[in-house]
């Protein structure tokens, strides 16, 4: 099946929309297993599920979490760490145990194992129903980097001197950035049953147009979305800049 593409007029319409796909899996299935995204892009995202969750009763307290990755060498009491991000944004503002949200620890002692755990965390409750994606300049998904083997599952990965870049807008500078992750691999995020990836902003349109347009090549990570049967791809028109027109059409926007 192609990807389905939506072409969204502001950062703040894909916030709504990208909210209400989540809460519909929510609503449609209680004890749903989200797979889940952090960065810049999905805070809107996480601001609306909390409205949602307040003003309109969205329940989460059957519902599972799994995170996409976490910095190596980061503790979860480290300001930059991923999971006080998602503390501060998201598990905190909703009613989902504590013991339903999981993310990869960055600072465990045996990182491998801690890879293997969290794979067989993910199996345990029975896969990820639908999983969040964001996507880097150069095409990751997760921290999966170009060239990455489309047969990985939960592992560490060094990071691409781009993504270190990209990021350091969240640290006092380059420097502090850390040079590996612990993420899913390609292979665990294809086994999601949906996916939906979000994506706002002129840096990412080459990347979009080459997920789009291009192969499927280890050398663009999200080309390999172009082969699941369920995938959304939510975009603003910013970051779709450089589809071609004829995909534009046939987004219906």
């Amino acid at each position: 099946m192609p990807i389905r593409i939506l072409i969204v007029d502001s950062y703040q319409e894909l916030s709504q929309l990208s909210a209400g796909f989540v809460a519909e899996m929510v609503r449609f299935k209680p004890s749903a297993v989200l797979g889940l995204a952090t960065g810049s892009t999905p805070i809107g995202m996480y601001e609306e599920l909390v409205r949602l969750h307040i003003e309109q009763g969205l329940d989460f307290s059957k519902t599972t979490t799994f995170n996409l990755d976490e910095y190596v060498g980061l503790s979860e009491s480290h300001a930059q760490s991923y999971y006080t991000y998602m503390r501060r944004n998201f598990w905190d503002c909703v009613n989902i145990p504590s013991d339903q949200v999981h993310i990869p620890r960055g600072d465990a002692g045996d990182l491998a194992r801690e890879c293997e755990e969290y794979e067989e965390g993910i199996e345990r409750a029975g896969g990820i129903d639908l999983q969040v994606l964001g996507i880097g300049t150069n095409g990751h998904i997760g921290f999966n980097e170009p060239g990455s083997d489309f047969g990985t599952k939960t592992h560490v990965v060094r990071l691409s001197e781009s993504t270190i870049e990209a990021n350091s807008r969240f640290f006092a500078s380059s420097n502090f950035v850390p040079r590996e992750a612990i993420s899913m691999g390609l292979q665990t995020i294809f086994r999601s049953r949906r996916i939906l990836l979000l994506a706002d902003g002129e840096s990412k349109a080459r990347a979009i147009r080459q997920m789009v347009t291009g192969d499927v090549t280890p050398q663009l990570p999200a080309s390999l979305l172009k082969q699941h049967a369920d995938v959304m791809l939510m975009v603003t028109r910013q970051a779709a800049a450089e589809l071609p027109e004829d995909v534009v059409k046939l987004s219906g926007t």
